[in-house]
């Protein structure tokens, strides 16, 4: 609950509240079927068993398909955003969302690597990371 009233926007709340989004948009397509079916009912008995059987179902689960891919993408993004932020901490710089405000450092330079692989001694240290402290 504490993550609810975060106003640094640390912590996301959508991973852990997501399942009931989905639950109640479950529930919201039943009662608009239900719906469906006694208005289909209400003007003619055919319709409503056309509603029943074919048009409820059939609608009902492209609105489901449709709302569990589109819930599936954002949490997909959200944590890809926790690994991004995992991977910066890791190889010792700041996460944006750590930092605060800092002015932007322009952009590094290219670390020059000899062209022969022998030419260092054998040694191939990787480059110095930018993103480090």
């Amino acid at each position: 609950m504490k993550s609810l009233f975060d106003l640094d926007f640390r912590q996301f709340i959508t991973p852990s509240i997501i399942k009931i989004v989905y639950i109640l948009i479950m529930v919201l397509l039943a009662i608009g079927y239900l719906g469906l079916v006694i208005t289909g009912f209400m003007s003619d008995a055919m319709l409503g068993f056309l509603m029943l059987l074919i048009v409820g179902p059939l609608v009902s689960l492209v609105y489901l398909v449709l709302v569990r891919a589109s819930l599936e993408s954002l949490l997909a993004q959200i944590r890809t955003a926790e690994n991004t932020t995992e991977l910066v901490r890791l190889a010792g710089g700041i996460p944006p969302a750590d930092g605060g405000y800092r002015p932007h450092p322009g952009n590094p330079p290219v670390p020059q690597q000899p062209q022969d692989p022998t030419a260092n001694g054998g040694n191939n240290t990787p480059p110095a990371n930018p993103y480090q402290k």
